[in-house]
């Protein structure tokens, strides 16, 4: 590891290499595309985002790129990031605080709800715990241009979801662990809906009182436990026993 980091960004960049690697690991990629941006500490205008051209199972710590809001490179580097990612992250980065890491991804189940007029159904385990917590964006192209910065904030407003219509979805957290979390929880609710559109016969509705409540749960135990950070963990382990070091120099 660089000894020009400071001990929180080498932690930053070790965590956020073991997410590209479980977004592999899980089969959520995009082969060279989509992206994983995290704020490094104490920069608010810059971040932690991959190299465009490599597959998430070649990201490391050290290969990641570090770039402003509007998805310029500040690193020293012969590497470039993907043009596409920053008009995505780069705005929800830019306008919401609260918002640390942002996780994009285009898995079969997601888009498949993304063509949908309802979205997502709130009437299984998973998709309860997103009532109300969903934005929704028209398709406007691929998000290469400005212009769609303000609309696509406007549509994702206070939420930490956003599903970009006949596209994919965009998921926010204030920590890797806690993106990941409620990105699993997002592809969990993708897949219970797509199955259950394959079977005949009357789904079972949820009442809007006990889907908030479930929401309004599911939002406190990432907020406010450490289910997140534990779960991330487990994932990181699981991998590890299967696959052994993720980058050279690796500490299994």
């Amino acid at each position: 590891m660089s000894d020009l980091w400071s001990a929180d960004e080498t932690k930053l960049r070790i965590q956020l290499a073991e997410c590209y690697h479980l977004i592999d690991y899980f089969g959520w990629t995009e082969m060279i595309f989509n992206h994983i941006s995290v704020r490094l500490p104490g920069e608010p205008k810059r971040y932690l985002v991959n190299a465009f051209g490599l597959n998430y199972d070649e990201v490391t710590p050290e290969n990641l790129l570090i770039v402003d809001a509007d998805g310029h490179i500040i690193s020293n580097s012969a590497n470039k990031p993907n043009p596409a990612g920053f008009a995505l992250h780069g705005s929800i980065h830019g306008a919401r605080d609260d918002i640390h890491c942002v996780i994009h991804t285009h898995t079969n189940a997601v888009c498949a709800v993304a063509m949908k007029e309802q979205g997502f159904s709130h009437d299984n385990f998973y998709g309860a715990q997103l009532f109300e917590r969903v934005g929704y964006h028209d398709f406007e192209g691929i998000t290469l241009y400005d212009d769609e910065r303000p609309r696509m904030l406007a549509s994702l407003g206070n939420k930490h979801v956003l599903v970009l219509r006949n596209h994919g979805v965009a998921v926010g957290g204030a920590d890797v662990p806690r993106a990941f979390f409620l990105l699993w929880i997002v592809q969990r609710a993708a897949e219970i809906q797509c199955q259950t559109g394959m079977f005949p016969g009357k789904d079972i509705t949820l009442s809007d009182e006990i889907r908030r409540r479930c929401a309004q749960d599911a939002e406190s135990v990432i907020a406010n436990s450490q289910a997140a950070q534990k779960m991330f963990n487990a994932a990181v382990r699981k991998i590890r026993k299967e696959r052994g070091p993720l980058w050279a120099g690796d500490q299994v």
